[in-house]
This record gives C-alpha cells, structure tokens and sequence, in this order.
C-alpha cells in the first residue's frame, strides 16, 4: 500500500525560488509566529536641495538582529520641472516601484509554490497627484497621491484563470499595498 505523501508530488525550486526552504519557512513560522516580527530600517540623509541618500541595511526578524553584507542605497531627488536636480527618481515613484515589486515578488512565490512555470510577469503602476496640496497652495488637496492604478500582466504554463489566481492572491497578500490601501500609523520624532 502507497504512502499517501510519497504519492503526492514534490515542490521543487522553480522561477529562481527555492519552493521546499519557502515552504519551510510558512512552516517555521507557523509553529513559532514570534519569528513572524519583524523591523526593517532605512537611513537618509539630505545631499543639496532635493536631492537626498538613503541606506539600507540592517533588520530584526525570525528572532534576531540581521546585517547584509553591504549597505543597499537609494537615491531620491526631484525632476527640474519641480525645483530638483533631477538626480533620481522622486520618493513616490520609489513608492509606485516598491508597489510592483512587492507584487512581482508574491507571484513569483506563488506560482512556484503551485509549481507552475512563469515566462513573464509585467507590472505597471500609475499614480496620479496634485501638486497643489504638496506646494501648499491648496489645504484641501492631499499631499500624496489620489489614485494608484496597477496593471499585471502574467504568462506561463497554467491556465489564465489559475494566472489571475495567482495575481490575485499576491495582491491580497502583498505588504505594500496593504499599507497603501489601509495606511499605517506614522509617527516622528525630531532631534535639532
């Protein structure tokens, strides 16, 4: 008589994601929801105008303090047409790109935990904004912005509605648009 897990098929790595250490780690986590919490930082600091640094490195999670090897760095900055040197991308195009990775991310995770095949995953993110509440002009206008629209588009060796599923629960389990969607408590502290 066969062993109803030997006749289930094995995850295997695939799409660049290690599947059976993914699958672990739910597991892990799971048992111990501890090692659930985590802080993530990032440190900036101003260049010349609107132009401005920041580092990554450094986290605690899954019950300890975290180092990479080198710091990550960003650089933001305003285009000339909004008094920047337009060195780098503005903070909400990082805000717009963290978005689409965030989402790529989960159906890379996702379909390969399905063990299905992905050839491409494209994701376009459009924010749009009024400038006048951010330069002041209008306290009724929001700072940020007023619309965030996503499109994905998803091919690979499944069926398109088993692709949409896929899209589909990445969104509902994607960090950075439960913030965007639900927002966040922020708070700041100011040392002069």
């Amino acid at each position: 008589m066969a062993n109803a897990v030997m006749d289930k098929p094995a995850k295997i790595a695939m799409n660049g994601v290690d599947v059976p250490t993914l699958l672990g780690t739910i597991g892990a986590v799971g048992q111990q929801t501890e090692l659930a919490k985590f802080t993530f930082r990032a440190n900036g600091e101003w260049l010349s105008g609107t132009h401005s640094r920041t580092s990554i490195n450094g986290f605690n999670g899954a019950g300890g303090e975290h180092q990479r090897a080198a710091d990550f760095v960003a650089e933001a900055d305003h285009p000339a047409v909004l008094c920047g040197g337009d060195n780098a991308p503005t903070p909400v195009e990082y805000l717009l790109s963290a978005l689409a990775a965030c989402i790529t991310a989960g159906i890379g995770n996702i379909a390969s935990v399905r063990q299905i095949t992905l050839h491409s995953v494209e994701t376009t993110i459009e924010g749009d904004m009024d400038m006048q509440g951010i330069l002041g002009l209008n306290d009724e206008v929001r700072n940020g912005f007023a619309n965030i629209r996503a499109s994905v588009s998803v091919k690979g060796d499944a069926p398109a509605e088993q692709l949409q599923q896929v899209v589909r629960q990445s969104v509902a389990r994607s960090a950075v648009f439960d913030v965007l969607a639900n927002g966040v408590n922020v708070s700041v502290d100011i040392a002069a």
